[in-house]
């Protein structure tokens, strides 16, 4: 399924573990499946190549925004979408769209934002040059 304005998604389906006792996906999934899809994202951006810019980047996530539209239940096959929404100095912004791979509906919107940060000093940095310009063309 193609989603306007996202370039990237991968799907998965709910497992019995994840529901709750009203048999629908737990809250807290959400941000698990926004994980998921952002770890498939940077292994589909396969950014290695730029070498140790981004080898040696480190993102620490400083504010996940979570709005519910309607639940997914057992079963149900999601897709989730995702794209940059904004790069900063230091910062950048994703945003995922959790949506039922076989209706298109929108269950769940998530904005992860993260911090580009020094490891040793645990302060942010600027995001290299290098690897702005491969964000910035991920689109």
């Amino acid at each position: 399924m193609t989603r306007p304005g996202f370039r990237f998604s991968t799907r998965f389906r709910v497992r019995y573990s994840e529901i709750d006792g009203q048999k629908i996906v737990f809250n807290s999934r959400y941000l698990e499946y926004a994980d998921v899809a952002m770890s498939e994202f940077w292994r589909w951006a396969d950014l290695a190549d730029i070498g140790p810019d981004w080898q040696d980047a480190e993102f620490n996530y400083v504010r996940a925004t979570l709005d519910y539209k309607q639940p997914f239940r057992l079963d149900d096959m999601v897709e989730a979408f995702v794209r940059i929404e904004r790069i900063g100095t230091s910062s950048m912004t994703h945003r995922i769209e959790l949506c039922h791979a076989d209706t298109g509906e929108l269950h769940a919107q998530v904005e992860l934002v993260s911090v580009h940060v020094d490891l040793a000093t645990r302060r942010s940095k600027p995001i290299p040059e290098t690897v702005r310009a491969r964000l910035e063309a991920l689109g």
